[in-house]
């Protein structure tokens, strides 16, 4: 009778010990969880999605970061292109993976600042359903056009289109994409009007480009630079603020007869929204690492492009920023996926 009624005597004492040694574990454990999740990220392959088909600068940057990463990482980084809806279908994708820093999205200026406008029932939110990591890119477009156009300066397709309203056609990698809006900004800025050909991404176009199909393309500079010095086609000018560093003798937009025009191409890394911190600064570190190195900038500047990182919060900044700008040019020119 006393034995049982020690055990029961011990019992409750024995029980609030342990829930109060259990909570302060539990207190400790979830302080630290943050850094240890941090320390131990990754723990599987990761998979970059590039919301374009192959070939294109958001694929070509991708690769590049992707070879990169892998070495930081020490983990095989994937790059899954998943093309659709002017880049839609990817990045919805990323916003429905798990929140864990193993799915990245290659977003850029189309898919961020450009589809909110176009798509009214866009399946993620640039802003809400991403943890932006870093910029990684400036890419300039470049106007070139086949060398049957009769014009060597971009002052003379003014001129040229201005005569002939319409009859130059200009390809981009579908409606919506940066191609498409900075070839509209271009045309409403120097007043004329040309026919829009639309891709299912900028390789096709560039083919077709190159075949005479097509007389004009306002794109990504690495896409375009090795037909240039083939004498494939003809550079009329460069959308940036400064001439590229591997093309000097193309002038700028603004240089030709359009001051202040400036319409480059942007891209960076996001991951799902709710993506821990720690890991989330872990990638932004190992990303602009990588991107600082002698190799990547040469690359860039090569075919046209620049390193271009920052800051989580400068990037989310940044995205807002161009969402004001190119929304309004959208809306102005009456843009749209007809």
């Amino acid at each position: 009778m006393t034995e049982s009624l020690s055990k029961r005597s011990v019992r409750p004492e024995f029980s609030r010990r342990h829930i109060l040694l259990g909570g302060a574990a539990w207190t400790i454990t979830a302080a630290l969880s943050p850094q240890v999740r941090a320390q131990a990220y990754p723990s599987q392959n990761i998979t970059l999605v590039v919301p374009f088909t192959p070939g294109g600068s958001t694929d070509i940057l991708a690769r590049l970061l992707g070879q990169k990463l892998e070495a930081a990482l020490k983990f095989p980084v994937i790059v899954d292109n998943r093309p659709g809806a002017g880049g839609s279908v990817g990045m919805g994708y990323v916003a429905r993976s798990a929140a864990d820093g193993h799915t990245l999205a290659m977003g850029h200026i189309g898919t961020l600042a450009v589809n909110p406008a176009l798509y009214p029932k866009l399946p993620y939110d640039p802003l809400k359903s991403f943890e932006p990591v870093t910029g990684i890119a400036n890419v300039h477009n470049m106007l070139a056009v086949h060398p049957d156009v009769p014009a060597r300066t971009l002052r003379e397709l003014i001129d040229y289109a201005k005569q002939n309203p319409g009859k130059l056609n200009y390809a981009t990698g579908g409606i919506g994409s940066a191609a498409h809006i900075a070839t509209v900004a271009l045309a409403d800025r120097a007043g004329i009007s040309m026919t829009h050909v639309p891709y299912k991404g900028t390789a096709p176009a560039v083919t077709d480009l190159l075949g005479g199909r097509v007389q004009l393309a306002f794109t990504g500079a690495p896409t375009l630079m090795q037909h240039i010095e083939a004498g494939k086609l003809r550079a009329l000018a460069v959308s940036g603020t400064a001439r590229l560093r591997a093309a000097p003798t193309v002038p700028t937009v603004a240089e030709s007869g359009l001051p202040g025009f400036e319409a480059s191409q942007w891209y960076g890394i996001l991951v799902p929204a709710g993506t821990p911190k720690a890991v989330v600064d872990r990638l932004n570190t190992e990303i602009r690492t990588a991107m600082a190195t002698p190799e990547i900038a040469e690359r860039l500047s090569s075919e046209g492009a620049e390193v271009w990182t920052n800051t989580p919060s400068e990037f989310r900044d940044h995205i807002a920023r161009e969402i004001v700008r190119w929304g309004d040019l959208v809306k102005r020119t009456g843009i749209n996926l007809e």
